[in-house]
């Protein structure tokens, strides 16, 4: 048996009217989410450095890149819109892997839905099936393969990309066999690029790369086996501590890991969101300012240090991986959106001076969404709160009025206030829409004529 082909039986045995309607939701929720931090992400200087390539490449254009407009190759658009949807880590997350599921997926489907003129359920149903392959391909091998250094939405993102892909273009069970077959080989990204424009271009690269696998299977390029099963593939070689294969395919189409899924209220690692919450309820509550504070210490999940310790970062992007950033920047500025892991926010006297002050241990019995943190004050006083799920976290999830807040404030950095809501609505009529088409016009920046 082949445990590669027994996944793709299952995409291929579901059909767009087996996803139920509360994942097509949570597909729709999942889009609004990867527009608004792409747009937000599009004017920064990697997102700029790869549009520049890819006009320099020059290729056909088949597909729209968000926010800029380029239409390009099918394989650059989902390579773009990859980065673009993880640069500021605002996407999501799937517990317990922290696999971010929509930026290796969305891309893909996206532009193959442009270009083949797909239908905006098959669309939704495509993103669902391809971001619930990520998430079980992602469990059958958690913990062993993050804990390895492998950053997973890498390399479980490009089995999801694929899948999205395969269910659009109608891949046969052994079509999508060698698809995953050419896409899993080029499972890659380890996590010793966090903090740096590299960890976006696993994404993007998963995206890409899936995409492309399934193109050349549908013109018959072959596959092996067993990538995920065989004894040299995925589960052997990236995962060689353990994995777990009921995780794979039981309950496919009834069972759903997608529902484990999570949008962020914070740019940055999804470890430290419940310290981010913590501080800023302490910080409205009690009024607290950082020059009164002395000490700020978490109780956390194991993650943390894991993956966050990071008490002195050198540049925004490496403060989204410091829980003590994390932490200090949530009672300066009370929030956690981009704006507070710039540059000039990490090397900000009074942020980094209050960084210095805040410790973490860890506790077995803790959750990766919840802590115990307390600050203690100048004068003595201690005041302590218990976050037991973070926000933006499968118990605690982002409600749909908080997320087109969020999409509000993102997206109105490049587009106008009624280009947003018209964009806005579009995704929300997105299962009753013949094609894509007015999303994939409306997430572009309006040109202002010369």
């Amino acid at each position: 048996m082949s445990a590669t082909l027994d996944l793709a039986r299952c995409v291929v045995s579901t059909p767009a009217d087996g996803v139920p309607k509360a994942m097509l939701h949570e597909a729709k929720r999942t889009l609004i989410n990867v527009l608004a931090i792409s747009l937000s992400a599009s004017p920064a200087k990697p997102a700029r450095i790869l549009v520049d390539w890819a006009k320099a490449e020059g290729a056909n254009e088949r597909a729209t890149v968000v926010g800029s407009g380029l239409r390009t190759s099918l394989t650059n658009a989902a390579l773009i819109n990859g980065f673009l949807a993880h640069l500021q880590d605002y996407d999501d997350t799937h517990f317990p892997t922290v696999l971010h599921p929509s930026a290796p997926v969305w891309p893909a489907v996206l532009a193959l839905a442009e270009s083949t003129g797909a239908s905006g359920k098959d669309t939704l149903a495509a993103f669902v099936l391809g971001a619930e392959v990520g998430c079980r391909v992602s469990m059958s091998v958690h913990p062993w393969h993050y804990d390895a250094g492998w950053h997973i939405t890498g390399t479980a993102g490009v089995f999801g990309s694929a899948c999205g892909a395969a269910k659009l273009l109608e891949l046969t069970d052994a079509q999508l066999s060698d698809a995953l077959g050419a896409a899993g080989t080029q499972a890659a990204g380890v996590r010793e690029v966090f903090g740096s424009d590299s960890k976006a271009l696993h994404a993007a690269k998963a995206a890409s790369n899936g995409l492309q696998a399934v193109m050349l299977a549908k013109e018959g390029f072959t596959g092996p086996e067993d990538l995920i099963g065989g004894r040299r593939g995925f589960w052997g070689v990236l995962s060689a501590a353990g994995h777990d294969e009921a995780q794979l395919t039981e309950g496919f189409g009834t069972r759903w890991e997608l529902a484990n899924n999570g949008l962020k209220p914070y740019a940055n690692g999804v470890v430290s969101h419940p310290i981010q919450d913590a501080v800023i309820q302490l910080r409205n509550a009690h009024g607290l300012s950082a020059d009164r504070v002395t000490a700020i210490r978490a109780r956390v999940h194991p993650l943390v240090l894991e993956l966050m310790n990071r008490p002195e970062p050198r540049r925004g992007l490496e403060g989204k991986f410091s829980f003590q950033h994390c932490a200090a920047a949530a009672l300066v500025d009370g929030a956690g959106h981009d704006a507070q892991f710039s540059d000039a926010r990490v090397a900000d006297p009074v942020i980094s001076v209050l960084r210095a002050k805040v410790s973490a241990t860890v506790e077995e019995s803790v959750r990766e969404d919840e802590v115990h943190l307390s600050i203690e004050l100048d004068d003595g006083t201690l005041v302590e709160t218990h976050v037991e799920h973070a926000t933006g976290t499968p118990e605690n999830p982002m409600s749909d009025a908080v997320l087109e807040a969020k999409f509000s404030d993102l997206a109105g950095e490049v587009l106008s206030a009624d280009q947003a809501d018209r964009l806005l609505a579009a995704v929300w009529a997105l299962d009753e829409a013949p094609d894509v088409s007015d999303i994939t016009k409306l997430m572009v920046k309006a040109q202002v004529p010369a």
